[in-house]
């Protein structure tokens, strides 16, 4: 199935730094509309509430920048940070956001974490592997992988917050190829990537009970 997926697959276009760098800005100038009393409230479908949901999504962009940080990077396991949460119930992250900073510093953590992993996909060279749960990875694979982390918890932020989002479709397309060679290739990318990840019904395709990308390298 998912060999028969692959052959019949678009040649993917590359993912890019520039990409996640977009991806992060875009998601930035969206959450920086979020009134400041919203962000105790519940993120969408997710059992965080919004402030928690940006410090889970700074914390995935930091911790993809770290596996490709040492000049050995890991192949079997995680770059060891203690990663814990705050509450019973709340994501386990190392990177946690100073609340007296008010939503304009959680956003600046958010930004920061993403320029480290833009950084390292720059500079990592692209026969670079490390671990990652969902398959070994290179630099284009974390870059593609920070992509879907920030298109889809601001998704989840924006359902939480009141704000519209909609981000564009050929990083929608791109990452698809990359990391979902199952998903369907004829239908609107960003609907697509929402479904692929268990969040949307896509007409036609039952919605997942089960998601996960592949994050191994395709070329």
């Amino acid at each position: 199935m998912r060999r028969q997926a692959d052959e019949d697959a678009p040649t993917p276009a590359p993912v890019t730094a520039d990409d996640l760098d977009r991806a992060v800005q875009l998601a930035l100038s969206t959450l920086r509309e979020a009134p400041p009393e919203a962000w105790d409230g519940k993120a969408g479908s997710l059992e965080w509430d919004c402030w928690e949901t940006v410090e889970h999504l700074s914390d995935d962009l930091f911790a993809y920048a770290a596996q490709l940080g040492p000049r050995q990077p890991p192949l079997t396991g995680e770059v060891p940070f203690i990663w814990e949460p705050r509450r019973p119930g709340g994501p386990s992250n190392a990177i946690h956001a100073d609340r007296t900073a008010g939503p304009a510093g959680l956003l600046q953590v958010l930004e920061a974490s993403g320029a480290l992993l833009i950084a390292m996909v720059r500079t990592a060279p692209p026969t670079t592997r490390a671990y990652h749960g969902y398959g070994t990875s290179d630099p284009e694979g974390f870059a593609a992988m920070g992509i879907v982390e920030t298109l889809v918890h601001t998704h989840d932020l924006a359902e939480g917050l009141g704000l519209a989002w909609a981000p564009p479709a050929d990083i929608c397309a791109r990452v698809l190829v990359r990391l979902f060679p199952d998903a369907p290739h004829d239908t609107d990318p960003w609907p697509t990537l929402l479904w692929a990840t268990g969040r949307a019904d896509l007409l036609g395709h039952p919605r997942p009970t089960f998601w996960r990308w592949y994050g191994e390298p395709r070329r």
